[in-house]
């Protein structure tokens, strides 16, 4: 399996409001920056969306070293909140709905194809490819406002 990394940021003005997201992969020596975003939107979604378009980039199974500063994404991923939102038709409790239950089933999907090592980086403290990332997101943001 080839062995990749991503790293992947969202953002947002105001939560729901104008956001993006961006994302770096990189195999071997090679990288690939790519950005996007939304006029109305939460800065979750971004986050998820970021995973997400990255992932769909593999054209085959990989081993990915994923790095994220959103917990949510980190959390639900390597504890298997999603998995189990999921089997309880998107619910996270007997009261609560899971949120955007279409992005994570969309992520699922994704997750299960590659072996993914998921890593928690720390937002806003000096990390150069999370920096990277969050300027790719804020500048898609930008188009919006």
């Amino acid at each position: 399996m080839k062995k990749v990394e991503i790293f992947t940021d969202g953002a947002c003005s105001g939560n729901p409001g104008p956001g993006g997201w961006g994302a770096i992969l990189r195999y071997k020596e090679t990288e690939k920056e790519i950005s996007g975003g939304e006029k109305l939107t939460t800065n979750n979604r971004m986050e998820l969306l970021a995973v997400i378009n990255a992932l769909k980039l593999l054209k085959e199974p990989c081993e990915v070293a994923l790095y994220s500063d959103s917990q949510y994404v980190c959390n639900a991923l390597k504890l298997g909140w999603a998995k189990k939102w999921k089997e309880n038709n998107w619910m996270r409790n007997k009261k609560d709905k899971a949120l955007n239950p279409e992005l994570w089933d969309e992520l699922l999907a994704l997750y299960d194809k590659h072996k993914v090592e998921v890593n928690w980086v720390k937002g806003h403290a000096g990390h150069s490819e999370n920096e990277r990332c969050d300027r790719l997101a804020v500048a898609e943001t930008q188009k919006f406002l």
